[in-house]
């Protein structure tokens, strides 16, 4: 572990409250940067890296102490189906290195830079939606999830963020893949509400509490909710209190996804967004930001819940 996260889990361990930054890939949009059919966000890292690192600037500047790399989609699972598969860890090592370089750019060696890892797998164009019929053989999932792992290790992030956990094939896979690692790891979660209450994102099938209580038992630094609507964020954080007593997280979306295109719909004010926040910090959310659709400006609302 480096010396910055160990200050950063002593500050969380006392009970202050950290920022994460907004949404990298959809501020990537915004700006202009190119998104792939098949691989969405994933190859910004090559064809528009100066782009990258000033987004992770302008959330640093915004007020985040923890920016995310831009490795959601970057996977040999998403980049081989967009023809470079070849090219993984050259993505990737990119990728993590644009966000150390918008760090020293900040001149705060503070921040922490959270290594994203995410359980997608390729979406069609214009889809979005669960689909877990097309899910690999779990071998095949272990294997591509543990070299996104190894290789965040060998590049020297400060955490493995694990995000949008919510399938729980998938999530098995996961977890069998993060067994051994050498760095710290936090977990996001994603839910939905349903008429039957709160379930997993992808497995409306399954009740939220359930991949809650998987996660809970893996020995995970922080567990939270994140890419899930804004107005279902406290009850989750209910549900992750009842089985982690660690840290939580609480970093929600806002419009929606037709792949490769994020949709700036309805998107939540940044005071709006402040606000629910007072509550998610009352239910135990320590580390609270943004996730696909939140930007700078709603990174900014959220510094002053920012406490040591």
């Amino acid at each position: 572990m480096t010396a910055r996260y160990d200050t950063a889990m002593t500050r969380l361990r006392a009970g202050g409250v950290m920022i994460l930054d907004g949404g990298v890939s959809t501020e990537l949009e915004k700006r202009g940067a190119a998104m792939d059919d098949a691989a969405w966000s994933g190859r910004v890292a090559l064809d528009d890296y100066q782009r990258l690192v000033e987004v992770h600037l302008s959330f640093i500047e915004a007020g985040a102490e923890i920016i995310t790399t831009n490795t959601y989609a970057t996977s040999r699972l998403v980049l081989e189906r967009a023809g470079l598969g070849g090219r993984v860890e050259e993505i990737n090592r990119r990728a993590v290195e644009a966000a150390f370089e918008a760090r020293a750019r900040s001149g705060r060696d503070d921040i922490l830079v959270a290594g994203s890892v995410s359980h997608m797998i390729p979406v069609e164009p214009g889809g979005y939606g669960p689909d877990l019929s097309r899910d690999p053989p779990k071998a095949e999932l272990c294997a591509v999830f543990e070299e996104m792992r190894r290789l965040h290790e060998r590049l020297g992030v400060d955490v493995v963020l694990l995000e949008m956990l919510s399938a729980p094939t998938r999530m098995e896979a996961m977890f069998e893949a993060m067994e051994g690692a050498t760095l710290p790891v936090w977990c996001g979660l994603a839910a939905r509400r349903t008429d039957e209450g709160l379930r997993a994102w992808h497995d409306p099938d399954t009740p939220f509490a359930d991949i809650a209580a998987m996660a809970a038992g893996q020995g995970f630094h922080a567990l939270g909710i994140m890419h899930s609507s804004a107005e279902l964020i406290g009850a989750a954080l209910d549900d992750l209190r009842a089985v982690f007593d660690g840290p939580l997280m609480a970093y929600p979306d806002s419009g929606y996804f037709e792949m490769p295109h994020w949709k700036f719909v309805d998107v939540i004010a940044p005071g709006r967004l402040s606000e629910m926040a007072e509550d998610w910090r009352s239910r135990g959310a320590q580390v609270i930001g943004g996730c696909c659709g939140l930007g700078p400006e709603h990174i900014a609302a959220l510094s002053p819940l920012r406490t040591a």
